[in-house]
């Protein structure tokens, strides 16, 4: 079964196409009140640890190497993953993101792995 999964920008606005809407970093975004985010939930449980967030720093030449770490993380996150896997299973998840970077974050590595292993 393939999870629908999307990806967006918490600073976008809330569209009733996201389906449940989950934030996948562990700080909040800054300039974002919760109520506007419109949250199903906030698994921080579920971000990259805070040395591997500081030592990506979103430097794309350590993009292959983030994502390579990251799913060694979430292997090893097995309850935040089942959580997440879940919710999926009821329908489509947006994973909200808070970073600049579209292309290179956490929650495009997450997307990814959930997906290759449906």
């Amino acid at each position: 079964m393939a999870f629908d999964i999307a990806v967006k920008r918490v600073y976008e606005p809330p569209a009733k196409a996201d389906g449940q809407r989950v934030l996948v970093d562990r700080i909040w975004p800054r300039g974002v009140a919760k109520k506007e985010a419109a949250l199903t939930l906030w698994l921080k449980e579920i971000a990259p640890s805070d040395a591997l967030r500081k030592w990506f720093g979103h430097e794309p030449e350590r993009w292959a190497e983030f994502q390579k770490r990251y799913r060694a993380e979430l292997d090893a996150n097995g309850e935040a993953v089942a959580q997440l896997r879940g919710l999926l299973r009821e329908g489509k998840v947006t994973l909200l993101y808070g970073a600049h970077d579209e292309a290179h974050n956490n929650a495009v590595a997450l997307a990814g792995y959930l997906r290759a292993q449906a």
